[in-house]
């Protein structure tokens, strides 16, 4: 699905600074440098397949995942993997009862629908333009907060996060529910509330579209499986068949460096400067690893709110 190399090169190893960790995130830690932990990728990329096959499995029958990340790093990313998968998503903001109160949900999607049905027929250029203007802003604030979700009928079968600490509300409405949760889970949260977890760094944008394009790849191959239980006489696209072949290359190469693992984590750490923070600073997209000492800006120290 992805290489050592990949993983290394986004940045998906640098966990949060040392005094701001979650102690049951220990057992995914391989140590730390500079006083940021780094994350054991070997396990990522272990939790990477498990969660890839179940996500593809899902898919393949009938599943829907949702993708939710809404803090800056995450928006877009979650929006154009989900868009190029067809999946529902949520990267604006989280609305209480998303999942538990669906229906009310439900009903606040066919208000913003009827809204743009009003003014794609024109309705809003006869009515008063007081009334016009405030409906057009209605509609805009509906659509930021449940464009993503507005072909989605019923509850997703899973759903996909970026930053547990941040979603926390998501992930308490979805295992209320039973719903299962595929989650990047850095070193300052909560690993017990997640069923698939992928241990990782989930404030860098590299990192964070890397993963998503994991997760958009399985439910690809997920639908291909569909299409031929089917027997359906449309084949995958060339862009599939390269993704296909990219894929089974990064296993092999995965596979070979396996047995290397501690060695090349450890030189490659040491080699190689710190690129990305741990922690997210606001309107800075990308930034380097932080220094001991530096005031820390991020999520809180121990499990979800």
């Amino acid at each position: 699905v992805v290489t050592m190399k990949q993983l290394l090169e986004a940045g998906v190893h640098f966990g949060h600074q040392t005094r701001r960790w979650d102690p049951r995130m220990r057992r995914f830690i391989h140590g730390e440098r500079s006083g940021i932990y780094i994350i054991d990728l070997q396990q990522t990329l272990e939790r990477i397949e498990s969660s890839y096959t179940f996500v593809r499995d899902l898919v393949a029958d009938g599943g829907r995942v949702l993708f939710v990340g809404t803090k800056r790093q995450a928006q877009d990313a979650i929006r154009s993997y989900a868009e190029k998968c067809g999946m529902p998503y949520v990267n604006q903001r989280w609305l209480g009862g998303m999942l538990t109160n669906f229906q009310t949900i439900s009903k606040r999607v066919s208000k913003m629908q009827e809204y743009q049905r009003m003014r794609d027929s024109g309705e809003f250029e006869a009515m008063p333009k007081k009334e016009a203007l405030m409906l057009g802003r209605e509609l805009e604030k509906l659509e930021r907060n449940l464009g993503g979700i507005q072909d989605m009928e019923r509850l997703p079968d899973a759903i996909f996060v970026l930053d547990t600490v941040k979603e926390h509300i998501a992930v308490t409405e979805a295992n209320k529910l039973g719903i299962p949760i595929v989650a990047v889970v850095d070193t300052d949260c909560n690993p017990d509330v997640i069923q698939y977890l992928i241990p990782g760094n989930d404030d860098a944008i590299r990192s964070g579209r890397l993963l998503c394009r994991v997760v958009a790849d399985a439910i690809e191959e997920g639908r291909f499986i569909v299409n031929s239980r089917s027997g359906g006489d449309e084949g995958p696209s060339l862009d599939a068949d390269d993704r296909a072949a990219e894929q089974e290359q990064a296993r092999a190469s995965a596979a070979a460096e396996a047995a290397e693992r501690d060695a090349r984590v450890v030189a490659t750490t040491v080699a190689s400067p710190v690129e990305e923070a741990a922690a997210p600073v606001v309107g800075v997209e990308e930034v380097a690893a932080p220094v001991v000492g530096v005031e820390e800006v991020a999520a809180p120290v121990v499990g979800v709110e």
